[in-house]
């Protein structure tokens, strides 16, 4: 299935990694600032694997606020509310880069996430 870079980003962004690990290059690097930092396609992809696997367990409300394309680079920012049994457990507000090559392949992601204070 063929997607833009756009659609590639979005996906990932929206945790919906099954769709895009095709559209990982084989030493992407994805560094999720001030947390951990995932070298080559298979740490990435277990990454993805744990986090989904997470994801599964609370509900989880992705809202996209902008995405900037320009060339190979997309930026998206928005908010994730993770909730369970109506009780909200974390408010994030994100921005992830995305750098991709001539193949349209994701080669880094910056990931920058905001944990929100509640009242």
């Amino acid at each position: 299935m063929k997607l833009s870079i756009k659609e590639i980003a979005e996906n990932f962004s929206k945790g919906e990694f099954e769709r895009v690990t095709d559209f990982l290059s084989e030493n992407v690097v994805w560094n999720i600032v001030g947390e951990n930092k995932f070298q080559g396609k298979n740490a990435v992809i277990k990454n993805c694997n744990q986090t989904a696997t997470y994801f599964k367990t609370i509900d989880t409300d992705f809202r996209t606020k902008d995405v900037l394309v320009l060339e190979n680079k997309v930026i998206i920012t928005g908010t994730a509310e993770f909730s369970k049994g109506g009780e909200i457990l974390n408010l994030i507000s994100a921005c992830d880069f995305y750098h991709f090559n001539e193949n349209e392949e994701i080669i880094e992601i910056s990931s920058y996430c905001i944990q929100e204070k509640r009242n």
